[in-house]
């Protein structure tokens, strides 16, 4: 794509570069806090089956 404005290619790198930061903080939220899956989950089955 030579027939690009300069200019164009640097919005394309902050584009491309917006995103990646956007889906890396993404993935360090989600991975950072421990999940209380285990606990709900347990809760949940141990409930009496007439509940």
């Amino acid at each position: 794509m030579p027939q690009m404005a300069p200019l164009s290619w640097v919005i394309l790198f902050i584009y491309f570069t917006l995103i990646f930061i956007c889906l890396n903080i993404n993935n360090y939220t989600t991975f950072l806090y421990p999940s209380n899956k285990s606990t709900s989950i347990y809760s949940l089955t141990s409930k009496n089956w007439k509940w």
